[in-house]
């Protein structure tokens, strides 16, 4: 059985809402999505919960290559002595 749910209604100065809703875009959040985590944070940890921010480069690159992966369906690797030798190799960089 679904859980019963409540509308929750917020004001917001619209410069505030639009930066947000692009930010958390830019994390694949909704703004609805980000206020419920918000709120299951505070009562898991019974505490303001911390701030997430936008992923950098780096790290968006990351993502994507593994959402491009995931969408492949395919492996980089043939054999997980391939995997291990390839994590070795680049241990030493």
């Amino acid at each position: 059985m679904a859980a019963q749910t409540s509308m929750l209604h917020i004001r917001v100065e619209d410069d505030i809402k639009t930066q947000a809703t692009e930010a958390l875009g830019a994390m694949g959040l909704s703004v609805s999505d980000a206020v419920r985590l918000f709120l299951r944070r505070v009562v898991v940890d019974q505490a303001f919960p911390l701030e997430l921010k936008v992923p950098n480069a780096q790290t968006r690159a990351a993502m994507e290559e593994s959402r491009a992966l995931m969408a492949a369906r395919r492996t980089r690797f043939n054999s997980a002595d391939e995997l291990f030798a390839d994590l070795e190799k680049n241990s030493h960089q």
